[in-house]
């Protein structure tokens, strides 16, 4: 069944992750993805370890459901060449640094002459304004600038190397997304084209959400393990006899009554809700010794009937196999580019 975004057809420039991922998504949903790529300068995805025969697992991974043309944009004919595909595929998404598609001669205000209601998305580590616009940066530099690093992680040992890609997906992909599919609904009611443009930082900061609130209305500096969701309160993880994690939410009273009564300490549950240091302190350190004490097995068959919002902390194998995730179609067979079946990610939008 043709997806939701069937009508839509998307010319995508990037490379690395925050743009292909972005096009996967779209392409998920039923979008027609032409991929427009450098034949003397691979993406490095497509080099980057491990490999599924000939091909990078994320390479794979990424270009599902998407049509490829190899163009050298800087070889005669080729301007000409994207310049006739715009007057079809009416979406435009790019990664380059401000200013590298205009020298190219087909940056927007170029292709909007051709296409007035074409969509571009530019999606930049800093966007297009302002005193960085030009400089080179990575997520971890996007979630530094955006305070995002300055109060996650321990007070101890400082902001932690994350382990997905926050600010390239949660800021880059995502808010690309969902900029290209509003400025999709204003050309429908106005017959305008748009020019959206992503920086990967203002999405980071963005993220702050409720601890962005507290800082900026509220004046409260936002620290490591200083919050209620950062680390300060019990809400956290903790390890098991084994060197296994679980994670503990157990914030709503009636949550945090069921941990206390499995765990045997339902001396504490007034503590759960006291918002002293100490109090929090005194509960982390008895949830740590009480945790410390069974194996991960031993916990997950415990809590396994217990609604008290304590989950195991699964590697992604394990997440892989688990019956939620496995009910929900989370893992699926797609061509990895030869016509071989490959595990992958599956999508997680569903629709009626």
């Amino acid at each position: 069944m043709a997806g939701p975004l069937a009508s839509m057809k998307v010319l995508d420039f990037s490379t690395l992750l925050p743009g292909p991922y972005a096009t996967m998504l779209l392409a998920d949903m039923g979008a027609e993805i032409l991929r427009i790529e450098a034949p003397d300068r691979p993406d490095l995805v497509k080099v980057m370890p491990p490999f599924d025969g000939k091909f990078s697992t994320a390479s794979s991974y990424l270009g599902r459901g998407k049509q490829t043309l190899p163009l050298n944009l800087k070889q005669e004919g080729s301007v000409e060449k994207v310049k006739e595909l715009v007057k079809e595929y009416d979406i435009v998404i790019e990664q380059f640094r401000p200013g590298v598609m205009e020298r190219l001669g087909i940056g927007y205000e170029t292709l909007k002459s051709i296409n007035p209601r074409l969509i571009y998305c530019a999606i930049t580590g800093y966007g297009q304004t302002g005193p960085y616009k030009d400089r080179a940066g990575h997520d971890i530099n996007y979630l530094a600038i955006a305070g995002v690093a300055s109060h996650s992680g321990r007070a101890d040992s400082g902001p932690p190397p994350m382990g997905i890609q926050i600010a390239d997906v949660a800021g880059g992909s995502h808010h690309a997304v969902m900029g290209i599919l509003a400025a999709v609904v204003h050309r429908q009611q106005t017959g305008e084209g748009q020019f959206v443009d992503v920086s990967m930082t203002d999405a980071a900061f963005a993220l702050n959400g409720m601890a962005g609130a507290a800082a900026l209305a509220g004046g409260q500096p936002q620290n490591p393990e200083s919050g209620m969701l950062n680390g300060g309160t019990f809400y956290d993880y903790y390890q098991t006899s084994d060197g296994r994690w679980l994670s503990v939410g157990s914030l709503e009273p009636q949550f945090s009554a069921r941990l206390c009564d499995t765990l045997d300490l339902s001396d504490m549950k007034s503590l759960t809700l006291s918002q002293k240091p100490e109090d929090q302190r005194v509960l982390k350190t008895a949830i740590k010794e009480k945790i410390a004490a069974k194996t991960f097995a031993q916990w997950q068959e415990i809590f396994a009937e217990v609604d008290a919002c304590v989950e195991p902390v699964l590697t992604i194998e394990e997440a892989a196999e688990h019956p939620q995730l496995q009910a929900r179609g989370m893992v699926v067979e797609k061509d990895r580019g030869d016509g071989v079946e490959q595990r992958q990610l599956g999508v997680p939008i569903r629709f009626a």
